[in-house]
């Protein structure tokens, strides 16, 4: 049974950072597609970032590029995203997703991708 926990959101002014985290439990996560996704108010999800299932690239979305980063610590099992220079349109409830295996494909940034999904963290940015 593939569990997934996120944390570490929070209440934050502009230019703050924060790191969440994912935990996972019932998968290995060095051996699992996985992304972070984020879900404003009124807007559909979105893809943040994710790993490559083919070596140690990750692919990041352009609209947070350059302030948002990607990591994993395989012996925690855990998954994490650094949010720096965070900006009150990044408000959102956060998400991690895990699939349950890689096939051909090297990015998977489509929601419709990933199997399992956490129940999210709330992370709002004051002006």
């Amino acid at each position: 049974h593939v569990q997934l926990a996120e944390s570490g959101g929070g209440l934050v002014q502009a230019g703050d950072s924060l790191r969440l985290s994912c935990a996972v439990s019932g998968r290995t996560i060095s051996s699992t597609p996985m992304g972070w996704f984020r879900e404003a108010p009124g807007k559909e999800r979105e893809f943040l970032a994710t790993f490559s299932t083919t070596d140690s690239r990750t692919n990041v979305a352009a609209s947070v590029e350059g302030r948002f980063a990607i990591s994993r610590d395989n012996t925690l099992n855990t998954m994490y995203l650094q949010m720096n220079n965070l900006k009150p349109e990044d408000t959102a409830v956060y998400y991690c997703a895990a699939r349950d295996r890689a096939t051909f494909i090297e990015f998977y940034t489509m929601e419709a991708g990933y199997d399992y999904w956490g129940h999210g963290t709330q992370v709002t940015v004051s002006a």
